[in-house]
């Protein structure tokens, strides 16, 4: 199978902070990971005064503000990320955002990224969809949320503009997630009814759910990342530090290790042990040269390098042409 593409979601787990944001990369590179990923925003691009904060951003940050307040802390000016992708170039590793209005899609189109992230609060956001569709860019569509039907008409949205280069992801909204709500079967429906490569943006707190999304196909996988778990800010307590992320990857990878390429053969190993733990056709007694072989005067025994026990029926009748010991391996050189 194709190595499992795996992005390094830091999202806005910079806390507004340049340095943060480096140190970020930085740790996505040193874990292994494939791409980071950011958010670009502009809070009054997607958030309203009006809007309350949601459950998992009240139990991680408290009552206290506005969800709108909340997002303009997290707020990094554009220009940052015109440095980040920089950075991210110098180390080698692939830039990605989630744009969430018109101005900060159209900032990221103009820093050449190589495709866009829409996020799961946008599958029904139509008019923006179109806009993202008319980049010409490869989409990953985050599906939390969504029902079929929504997912459905997202599709058909950013295909009517002529971009077919959709993935989806499925994913919970929810920080974190737990493991009764992940539903990973999900993705293999979104697959099987959209034929297109499905993904998985994981906010549980294990490697389980990682490692179940390998082995039902997911073709890449998103994580969030911190540096300190106990950071202020909605989504540190449902990311990975250091530590943990390396771990993940190592998971990820070990599960590609073991899914293999499919084809049913023996190992080099298995190979290798064949003659000493396959059984093959053995005297059950002492048998004298010239001995008419019977069914009664075979055994079948360990170790392998004697007549496979399929070629039972083909020597019996035959005659011994030299004098075997009990339980010693028949060869074909020893019957008439």
């Amino acid at each position: 199978m194709s190595k499992v593409f795996i992005i390094a979601e830091a999202g806005v787990n910079h806390n507004g902070s340049m340095e943060t944001a480096k140190k970020l990369v930085d740790m996505a590179v040193e874990s292994g990971a494939d791409a980071v990923k950011f958010q670009t925003f502009k809070a009054y691009e997607a958030v309203g005064t009006f809007a309350p904060k949601a459950a998992y951003q009240i139990e991680n940050t408290g009552e206290s503000g506005s969800q709108y307040e909340m997002a303009k802390q997290l707020e990094l000016p554009f220009e940052c990320f015109r440095e980040i992708k920089a950075y991210c170039d110098g180390k080698g590793i692939l830039f990605i955002s989630t744009p969430d209005g018109s101005e900060s899609l159209n900032y990221l189109v103009s820093l050449k990224v190589t495709l866009i992230k829409i996020g799961s609060s946008d599958v029904t956001n139509v008019e923006f969809l179109k806009e993202i569709g008319h980049t010409g860019l490869p989409i990953i569509l985050s599906t939390g949320m969504s029902t079929l039907g929504e997912v459905e008409e997202a599709l058909k949205i950013i295909n009517s503009t002529g971009n077919t280069k959709v993935r989806l992801m499925h994913c919970t909204t929810d920080y974190p997630t737990r493991i009764e709500d992940v539903n990973l079967r999900a993705m293999v429906t979104l697959r099987n009814a959209f034929k297109i490569s499905v993904g998985y943006s994981d906010h549980t707190t294990g490697i389980e759910a990682a490692v179940a999304a390998v082995a039902l196909g997911a073709e890449f996988l998103e994580k969030h990342i911190t540096l300190d778990k106990n950071m202020e800010g909605p989504d540190h307590k449902a990311s990975m530090d250091f530590a943990e992320f390396r771990k993940y990857i190592a998971a990820v990878r070990n599960a590609e290790i073991l899914l293999g390429d499919g084809i049913k053969r023996p190992t080099k190993r298995e190979k290798e042990m064949m003659n000493q733990v396959r059984r093959s056709i053995v005297a059950s007694t002492y048998l004298e040269e010239g001995t008419v072989i019977t069914k009664e005067l075979l055994a079948y025994k360990r170790p392998g390098i004697g007549i496979l026990p399929k070629f039972a029926d083909i020597i019996i009748g035959k005659r011994i042409k030299r004098n075997l010991e009990k339980d010693e391996p028949i060869l074909w050189e020893d019957v008439e």
